[in-house]
């Protein structure tokens, strides 16, 4: 029984793992981006940065120790922004991202232009 429970609780656990990278990958394919980018480590954080409209050089900011949230955060609203998204979703997104990722995710149009590049 007690493995049973292990087991369930992996299975939830990967569920909510799977679920942003996912739904990264769609946002990432609407905004005329390649959507497996997301699971390549610092070329997928370069990728967001640029859908996001932040500048490439922010992903030095993000080794610093309390800068790396406020650069997040900024980010991430940056991503809702460039969706038509405000400050709401970049909280949700900030706070629960295996919620309202997918939530961006759908409701997302496809830009349609692309990003400047890295």
């Amino acid at each position: 029984m007690e493995n049973l429970i292990g087991v369930a609780v992996f299975l939830i656990w990967v569920v909510i793992l799977l679920i942003p990278i996912i739904s990264l990958w769609v946002i990432f394919s609407k905004a005329n981006e390649p959507g497996w980018a997301i699971i390549v480590p610092i070329y997928g954080a370069l990728i967001f940065l640029r859908v996001a409209g932040k500048p490439w050089w922010w992903i030095f900011l993000l080794v610093i120790p309390l800068i790396n949230i406020v650069i997040i955060f900024l980010a991430i609203l940056g991503l809702a922004q460039r969706f038509g998204f405000g400050a709401g979703m970049a909280l949700g997104i900030f706070f629960l991202p295996f919620i309202f990722y997918p939530v961006l995710a759908v409701k997302a149009e496809r830009t349609g232009s692309t990003f400047a590049p890295v």
